[in-house]
């Protein structure tokens, strides 16, 4: 059926009814993280650091998502988003969504925490110590914690303090003796840089919280004074300061007025102890400007679950996954060879992350770069990377060995500017060519490019992941890379690079890549449409995408009109998903499912059938709006036969999956597959990983017996 026949039905694709709302989908995905926490086939370590994924990923929901529908408001924003919200509306729906998971995830804490007793961990009140425990917990006070402490008092004379975002806080009321005038004061307390918020006491696995200890040591705090309450708060503040209009060569002073703007945001939201009285609920809402009966969330248990990350890291192996070490790539495992001389023999190879190892690939090939005297050039995007990356020293090092480098750092990186200008600095000291891309777009692409001079000529070489060069992340998210010295992309990424460096890009002609913004939208659109056109009873069409989100409006569309005209349409969408599938007439050809398991879904792909001939891509770019229009994105087809077969494997195993998989209904809520499956995806990639090692070793070993028994013919001759 043609495009245009597809649209002839009953549907109205511009209806707000056939899109679902991002905000709303992406905290049914959290509510997949906290199933994740309550499933009894996750290890129970696992389970609690399930419960601080969710806790840090709603602190992100409020910071951006709420702070800037909040915004929106303030505004006067009265637009309509494509599923038919105002920025109030979608503000009321997903406090009344954030509230019923707070009720489960309270519900699951005190669950998780009596499971950890049995288990020997014990996080206790301190009234529950012991006459000798209570003395080492009071002496780890006075050490190390009672001097770094600064009350403040908040009176006339002391106006309110400032409260820092995220930072947990003390709202102690103290009067003296035989007065009734009582007196408020604040106290942060100082977690962070080193400090743990679950205080160790003893050898056992016994803890307390940091702040439980400062309050029931206020007496020395505050002497002479009688303590008549203590509470818990903690303030998040909007992360969207980002200012429009500034010129181009104030980008680094813009960024740092937006860090410094972010510390001061207004606040979105206040949390507080459930035994915080009413009247110091309603001055503290009053002096933060919040709406006490919008904007206060009371807890029931730990304030800061983002913070259990630190119990969940005890080493107790029998509490965790089993234990996981990336496997390195079967190609480069048993080659002592140059990576270059590797990848020129092979045209590519496609690197699956966490599964084989960041370090011996992608960290290799620059490392390598860096210190190959026939490299001539190196050429990176920078979006995120971590201190113990070996990817900056291997630049530094390339500069210092005389080697032309150019690397397009990105300085809007949410949560990541400070660092990203830190880099910056550093990279442009060592006379590294820095630049901060095209104005008005984020530069998200992956992508390492590598000028060389081989034996018959100057060769480039290429890495073009969908995720970061950040050796932290490379162990927990799950994504791909494609190592490549194919001639055709190398002249596309040339392109991209000028255009990068230049932010001049007229007429530039990509041959095989697929860029954004200029390329990718209408690059889909019209594979869709191609499909469409293609799809036959002898020859169905199918199409398959696996991305973070599935956002963008015309091309959610465009997937109701292939799904119209019979195309068969897979979509793998870990989070935000607008497609509502399953409606007869609509999409009853579409499949929506979610991954969450051991790690984060981070990769992306895109599959599309066509008549036989099939197109494999993989890259940087989600299906949002952002990405696709107001994003520098890059999407490489993959191309040799064994990698798409690679590929191909990847996707069956997810589609799939009976352990970690969750169905989207037509309502836009999620079914986990019924399965006592112990395996999910995660960990047959592991082993799949594993088996072409293993394939690869006894190659190799064959290979050299072979080579051995060669050379003792030719000895004995």
């Amino acid at each position: 059926m043609t495009d245009e026949k597809a649209e002839k039905q009953e549907f109205n694709l511009d209806s707000p009814q056939w899109y679902l709302n991002r905000e709303l989908t992406w905290l049914e995905f959290n509510r997949r993280v906290l199933q994740e926490g309550q499933d009894p086939r996750t290890p129970l370590l696992e389970r609690i650091k399930f419960l601080a994924i969710l806790g840090s990923n709603l602190d992100e929901f409020f910071m951006k998502r709420i702070g800037g529908l909040k915004q929106q408001v303030g505004a006067g924003v009265r637009s309509l988003t494509v599923d038919g919200r105002t920025p109030g509306d979608q503000i009321t729906e997903c406090y009344a969504s954030v509230r019923d998971i707070l009720q489960h995830k309270e519900e699951l804490e005190a669950e998780l925490l009596e499971l950890l007793v049995k288990q020997g961990i014990r996080l206790v009140r301190y009234q529950q110590l012991d006459r000798e425990q209570r003395k080492d917990a009071d002496h780890c006070f006075y050490e190390n914690i009672y001097p770094l402490l600064t009350p403040q008092g908040m009176d006339p004379a002391h106006p309110f303090p400032f409260i820092s975002n995220l930072s947990i806080n003390l709202l102690v009321v103290t009067r003296y003796e035989h007065d009734d005038h009582s007196f408020l004061n604040r106290i942060k307390v100082p977690t962070g840089a080193g400090l743990p918020r679950f205080i160790r006491i003893g050898n056992e696995h016994l803890y307390i919280r940091f702040e439980d200890l400062i309050a029931n040591n206020l007496a020395t705090v505050f002497p002479g004074l009688l303590i008549e309450s203590c509470s818990l708060f903690r303030v998040t503040r909007n992360a969207i300061t980002e200012r429009n209009g500034e010129k181009a060569n104030d980008l680094l002073a813009v960024i740092e007025t937006a860090l410094r703007d972010r510390k001061f945001a207004e606040i979105v939201r206040l949390e507080i102890e459930e035994s915080m009285s009413p009247y110091h609920r309603g001055m503290l809402a009053a002096e933060l400007g919040i709406d006490e009966h919008k904007d206060v969330f009371t807890v029931k248990g730990i304030i800061g679950k983002r913070d259990l990350f630190q119990l969940a890291s005890i080493d107790l192996p029998d509490l965790h996954y089993p234990t996981h070490q990336p496997c390195d790539h079967f190609r480069l495992s048993y080659d002592s060879r140059n990576i270059f001389h590797i990848i020129r023999e092979h045209g590519a190879m496609l690197l699956q992350h966490p599964y084989e190892s960041f370090d011996s690939s992608v960290q290799r090939f620059i490392r390598e770069a860096s210190q190959d005297p026939k490299v001539l050039a190196i050429k990176m995007t920078l979006y995120r990377t971590s201190a113990d990356s070996g990817i900056i020293p291997c630049l530094l090092d390339s500069a210092k060995n005389g080697k032309q480098v150019a690397v397009v750092v990105e300085l809007k990186a949410r949560f990541d500017e400070s660092a990203n200008i830190r880099w910056a600095e550093h990279l442009e000291e060592a006379g590294v060519h820095v630049t901060y891309g095209v104005v008005g777009l984020k530069t998200h692409s992956k992508v390492i490019f590598v000028v060389r001079r081989d034996f018959d000529g100057l060769r480039r070489y290429a890495h073009i992941g969908t995720g970061n060069y950040h050796a932290g992340t490379a162990r927990m998210y799950s994504d791909l890379g494609l190592l490549t010295c194919d001639p055709i992309i190398s002249k596309d990424l040339t392109e991209l690079f000028n255009y990068l460096t230049t932010g001049y890009a007229p007429d530039r002609n990509y041959l095989k890549l697929l860029p954004s913004p200029k390329v990718l939208k209408k690059a889909l659109l019209d594979k869709i449409s191609r499909e469409i056109t293609q799809h036959t009873e002898k020859a169905p069409g199918r199409i398959q995408f696996k991305t973070n989100a599935l956002e963008d409006k015309e091309i959610t569309a465009a997937l109701y009109r292939a799904s119209m005209a019979g195309v068969k349409v897979d979509l793998i969408v870990r989070d935000s998903c607008r497609l509502r599938p399953g409606i007869l007439g609509l999409s009853e050809n579409v499949r929506v499912i979610s991954i969450v398991g051991r790690f984060l879904e981070h990769s992306r792909i895109y599959y599309f059938y066509n008549g036989g001939n099939e197109e494999y891509f993989i890259g940087s770019a989600d299906i949002m709006k952002r990405n696709l229009e107001d994003r520098v994105e890059v999407i490489t087809p993959v191309e040799i036969s064994e990698l798409r077969a690679e590929l191909r494997k990847f996707l069956d195993i997810q589609l799939t999956d009976q352990r970690s998989a969750w169905e989207m209904q037509s309502n836009g809520s999620y079914i986990q597959r019924t399965s006592e499956e112990q395996s999910g995806s995660h960990e047959k990639l592991i082993r799949q990983a594993e088996k072409r090692l293993s394939d690869a070793q006894r190659l190799w070993k064959l290979k050299k017996k072979k080579l051995v028994k060669r050379k003792q013919v030719v000895l004995k001759k």
